[in-house]
């Protein structure tokens, strides 16, 4: 039989195996929460663990906690930073409000394991408490804001920056090798005048690039936390020089330059710089989602759509059709996008379900961001890697299509006006001769002149 503990909150008592590292509270949550067996996202908690670390130097710095408790609370967090104990973080995302029963599973792990390196079996709390030791002068309220601030750091960091800065490079790199082929333009899906191909591919890499400066510059606002405010802002059992301090260890430890801010209760309140973060993963996504449409449009086909370009076929596209490839890539990048946006509402609508001195939503808001810059980063790379990168172009195609365009009557407009040239394209639908047929039919121009003002390449580029 496998060993057990008894442990003991202010509601009762429980027996735990002795293998597990959390304790009473997690067992609670555990059987409260059976909603969708998802655990919290290992950067969320590595944010926890760091601000732990923090909290406990700081706290043994000031005479707050013993100093023979710093040293195994800060080993336990290097543990877990390493790798260690992840199995043991195993509350459902959708928990107690606010987060408490996520906060106090680390804090338990931590308790735990410290009383391992201390030679004190599990469940001594009189010795290393989770409340009293691990959490002192901290609250949910303070520290859940905090991680999720760091979390989204460390998750820009790790997943959406490298995936955006490969998509940036791999859109100008394609709009280098595509920048003279010509092709029609196409606006309401109708003829357009001629454009580049490698034009296109350019201005999506510039849009990309405006994302990634204001992805940039929304974590200002995630490096001004509220870490010390305790229960509701006022600092309640903290050292007066505990915020100031301990937002100055974790920019040290973490290399963020957080500061503390000059608002405790704001901090711990407004849910804004979450709401301005996913609002901008929003607005990335609509922009690629836009982008995979017109990949997908531009490879239809393969005869009987526009095929202007392939997209590299990366699996079999039918279980019935033989030889049918599909855009899987941008199809799935599509529903990545659709997900970042609905994920984006339901951080809106739980930002303002906050009341007075809290918002209670705040485990759903970390989740929710969490999970969006991870998917869309995730989903950047992959795009780059086996979609982008590997496009290929049919120039006589698309040079077919630039010159079959109705929209080439376009550059006649100085030359014969408006009307004049919308007669011409008419006759040009309706008959099928083109637009030099019938300027030089009716002598409405000179033929050198005419061959100067539909000279293709120049039609795609007037000002160079």
């Amino acid at each position: 039989m496998t060993p057990q503990r008894t442990e003991t909150d202010s509601m009762g008592t429980r027996s735990i195996g002795d293998e597990f590292y959390y304790g009473i509270q997690t067992i609670r949550a555990l059987e409260n929460f059976p909603i969708s067996g998802i655990k919290p996202d290992p950067l969320y908690v590595d944010a926890c663990i760091w601000l732990k670390k923090a909290a406990a130097r700081v706290n043994g710095q000031l005479g707050c906690l013993p100093q023979e408790l710093v040293s195994p609370i800060e080993a336990v967090c290097d543990e877990i930073l390493g790798g260690r104990l992840r199995d043991q973080f195993v509350v459902d995302v959708y928990q107690a409000g606010a987060g408490t029963s996520h906060h106090m599973n680390i804090n338990e792990v931590i308790a735990n394991r410290a009383l391992e390196l201390l030679g004190e079996a599990k469940g001594r709390y009189d010795r290393v408490s989770p409340n009293d030791h691990v959490n002192y002068g901290q609250s949910t309220n303070d520290v859940i804001p905090t991680a999720i601030r760091l979390g989204a750091l460390l998750s820009l960091q790790k997943y959406l920056f490298p995936g955006l800065k490969a998509v940036v490079e791999t859109l100008q790199a394609k709009g280098k090798e595509f920048e003279n082929i010509i092709k029609s333009g196409r606006t309401h899906l109708q003829d357009g005048v001629p454009v580049r191909l490698g034009d296109e591919f350019y201005a999506y890499g510039a849009i990309m690039a405006k994302h990634t400066a204001r992805l940039v510059q929304s974590q200002t606002e995630l490096l001004e936390i509220g870490l010390g405010g305790s229960a509701c802002g006022t600092g309640l059992n903290n050292h007066p020089q505990y915020p100031q301090r301990v937002a100055a260890e974790l920019a040290r430890l973490t290399g963020f330059q957080f500061r503390s801010a000059e608002n405790l209760m704001a901090a711990m309140q407004s849910m804004a710089p979450f709401v301005q973060l996913s609002g901008g993963l929003r607005n990335l996504a609509q922009d690629v989602n836009k982008m995979a449409n017109d990949l997908r449009l531009l490879d239809s086909g393969p005869k009987t759509g526009l095929k202007e370009i392939q997209l590299p076929p990366v699996q079999p596209g039918s279980s019935i059709m033989p030889g049918k490839y599909n855009p899987v890539i941008a199809e799935m990048t599509n529903m990545v996008c659709f997900q970042v946006m609905g994920l984006d509402s339901a951080i809106l609508l739980a930002a303002q379900a906050g009341q007075l001195e809290l918002n209670v939503m705040m485990p759903l808001i970390a989740y929710n961001l969490l999970h969006s810059i991870k998917i869309l980063g995730n989903c950047l790379q992959v795009l780059t890697d086996r979609c982008l990168q590997g496009i290929t172009a049919d120039s006589q195609r698309c040079l077919a299509y630039g010159e079959g365009t109705l929209a080439l009557v376009t550059a006649l407009n100085p030359y014969l006006g408006y009307l004049k040239c919308a007669e011409i394209a008419k006759e040009s639908l309706s008959s099928g001769k083109s637009f030099r047929e019938i300027i030089l039919e009716q002598q409405l121009m000179p033929p050198e002149q005419l061959e100067q003002v539909l000279n293709l390449a120049q039609m795609s580029r007037p000002h160079q």
